[in-house]
């Protein structure tokens, strides 16, 4: 079971991406090298197989197989753009399902996705119907995975003084605010955590730069910590142009809830200790 767990957190959740919406979503090629598959060719016959069982489950491929492409540095510096694929929870349980019984990875990933794709994704509609309370509990999950993964991009790009690379993201995304200064803004407490003060809609915002600032260092290759700043202080601007553009509200001006996420935590807790109280009272 311990062995499992080190593949959860250091391979399969290490790999895991989250797009701009939130969804999570794992690249083919990466999958690959983790399933210990040195050939693409061979692996794209997997990746077939698992349509087909994709199709026969009354599912649409399309809705998780993304095909995509991708440029690679090759000799002398050109690039060349091969095939990947996006791929969704299911889909990976399908490919491990499809992939050598034999090899001790692919048979710790088939338990691994397994147990997770039996916990239900919220869907749009699910989502639309949960309180304003739930949209922020379940944005701030979503923040805390996605920064797990942004932390790990900027330490591979070089990054050292992490405060520094968090508080260039804000400045690009808050007009040159600090964490400091949108804690002081907000009123908080010493050291309160900012995102934890955050409605749905701000929560959502942080997302999406998490999210692209993430992509972005990879996606350029970046290597050193100066660049890794610049990047997140670029992608955190553009968000706020995006937004300023569509006509939305900017993150600075959007109310500080009344609750933090912690005490939100703490009620769901207590109201369900309760609720367990009063079940096992019901029994007798």
């Amino acid at each position: 079971m311990e062995e499992l767990e080190k593949y959860n957190e250091k391979i399969f959740e290490d790999i895991k991406h989250i797009d701009e919406y939130g969804n999570e979503y794992w690249e083919a090629r990466e999958l690959m090298t983790i399933l210990e598959y040195r050939k693409w060719q061979k692996f794209i016959n997997v990746i077939n197989a698992s349509k087909i069982a994709c199709e026969k489950s009354e599912n649409l491929i399309d809705d998780h197989f993304t095909q995509v492409g991708k440029l690679i540095e090759v000799a002398k510096g050109a690039k060349r753009r091969i095939l990947d694929y996006k791929l969704s929870r299911y889909a990976c349980y399908l490919i491990v399902q499809n992939s050598d019984p034999r090899k001790e990875v692919v048979a710790l990933g088939q338990t691994y996705f397994a147990i997770q794709t039996r916990r239900q994704e919220i869907s749009q509609k699910d989502y639309n119907m949960l309180t304003e309370d739930e949209k922020r509990l379940y944005q701030r999950s979503l923040t805390k995975k996605g920064n797990y993964s942004l932390n790990k991009a900027a330490k591979d790009a070089g990054v050292k003084n992490f405060d520094k690379f968090h508080n260039s993201g804000y400045k690009g995304l808050y007009n040159g605010e600090t964490a400091d200064d949108i804690a002081k803004r907000k009123k908080l407490r010493y050291r309160e955590d900012i995102l934890d003060n955050m409605g749905s809609e701000e929560l959502i915002a942080n997302l999406f730069r998490i999210s692209q600032t993430e992509q972005k260092l990879k996606r350029d290759n970046v290597k050193t910590e100066k660049d890794a700043n610049d990047t997140h202080y670029e992608v955190g601007s553009k968000i706020r142009e995006t937004i300023k553009e569509l006509g939305g509200t900017m993150p600075e001006d959007l109310p500080t809830p009344e609750k933090s996420i912690k005490q939100l935590e703490k009620e769901n807790k207590i109201n369900s200790e309760i609720n367990t109280i009063s079940d096992i009272e019901d029994e007798y």
